[in-house]
């Protein structure tokens, strides 16, 4: 199949997942036109059935903020007449989904007359937190009602989108997915654990973008109190808004030296392959990416219980769950499996394990083709 495929292509899930898929399918045969306004961060170098097409957003005196989402419609639209593509796949609901309504209703127009199909994927913040603003509500749900097929990254998130927005749409569940192959436990791990923690200590590790909803001093919060029991370090990949109250925090708390904050990272396997914890007390994840990634790299997630994580970790089996700002409880969570090696590495085995029975892409890849399959049928 020819597929288009839009995403923000900045440093977060939605991304992530959406250009991950894109190259999966590529690998299975399938020819991939990712349409953004910039090359989607996991996008790396030039790779057989990946094609990318910039949007570029004129700027004129009358705007003050140039109307995006109307040149990737016509983006959308230039580049499935030019390559004839079989369907278009865009993740987040506003904007996106909303242009691709555009384009499909500007090639239903034109000289060809044909109708392009397109899917929705939900991925979370488009639906609990831009969509429910009311100046966006009316219009989140007519793109998702709109939409060829609609799929949700989490029984959590088809739930509240049928809920809030009252859609008249069937959602269908697709879960996030992570190429078991590449993301596993790193097997020269002792060189690069012995750059990040020289004498032996304990790795943590937080990975996201920053934002106020993944409660990034609560990582700090909480690794303070393993460092006072346990020798250890923490990493923090990735960069946002909150990443200098972080900054602050550490240094506040005299624990600057041992948290190492690492930036945007293209390979994160190869940092979370090393690791011994994952800490994710967000306020609200519709899935929770990041622990995921973690467990198929043996890295024993602690979160939150929120959103649609119970869906992936099962307390006390691949991972902890604790309440939403409980740091003490996710602080001794942590201190006592750092404290039991063979605990610890017990439950990053079995972690793993539900990642690899649930959650690989060698599995979740074909529900979306045949997702595909049943939208191009119905629309032809």
């Amino acid at each position: 199949m020819k597929i288009g495929i839009t995403c923000y292509p900045t440093y977060g899930g939605s991304g992530v997942v959406a250009t991950e898929l894109g190259l999966e399918l590529a690998q299975r045969g399938h020819e991939i036109h990712f349409i953004s306004y910039a090359q989607p961060i996991r996008l790396r170098g030039e790779q057989p059935n990946i094609h990318y097409h910039e949007v570029e957003v004129s700027r004129y005196p009358l705007f003050d903020y140039p109307p995006y989402d109307l040149a990737l419609a016509t983006r959308m639209a230039e580049v499935s007449q030019l390559y004839d593509l079989d369907l278009l796949h865009v993740h987040y609901a506003i904007p996106h989904s909303v242009s691709a309504l555009l384009a499909r209703q500007m090639l239903a127009d034109g000289p060809r007359g044909r109708r392009l199909p397109f899917v929705t994927t939900l991925h979370g913040t488009d639906i609990t937190l831009v969509g429910l603003d009311r100046s966006y509500l009316p219009i989140t749900r007519y793109s998702i009602n709109q939409s060829d097929g609609v799929t949700a990254i989490s029984n959590y998130l088809r739930d509240r989108t049928m809920r809030v927005f009252d859609v008249n749409k069937e959602i269908e569940v697709i879960y996030n997915s992570v190429n078991c192959d590449v993301y596993c436990r790193c097997k020269n791990s002792s060189e690069l654990r012995a750059e990040y923690a020289p004498k032996d200590e304990r790795l943590l590790v937080h990975l996201s973008n920053f934002r106020p909803v993944k409660r990034v001093t609560d990582v700090i919060e909480i690794f303070d109190r393993v460092r006072k029991q346990i020798p250890s370090k923490l990493l923090l990949i990735g960069d946002g808004p909150d990443r200098s109250v972080a900054e602050w925090l550490a240094v506040q708390k005299g624990i600057h030296e041992d948290v190492l904050f690492l930036g945007k990272q293209d390979q994160v396997e190869e940092k979370l392959g090393v690791c011994d914890i994952l800490l994710m007390p967000s306020e609200l994840e519709s899935f929770g990416l990041a622990a995921l990634e973690a467990m198929a790299c043996e890295v024993v997630p602690i979160a939150t219980r929120t959103g649609g994580v119970p869906e992936v970790i099962e307390h006390g089996t691949s991972g902890y769950l604790a309440d939403v700002g409980d740091v003490d409880t996710m602080a001794r969570y942590a201190i006592e499996l750092l404290s039991d090696e063979s605990a610890l590495r017990a439950m990053g085995k079995a972690a793993r394990a539900v990642a690899q029975a649930r959650f690989c892409s060698s599995r979740i890849v074909p529900q979306y083709e045949a997702f595909y399959r049943r939208v191009v049928e119905r629309s032809s």
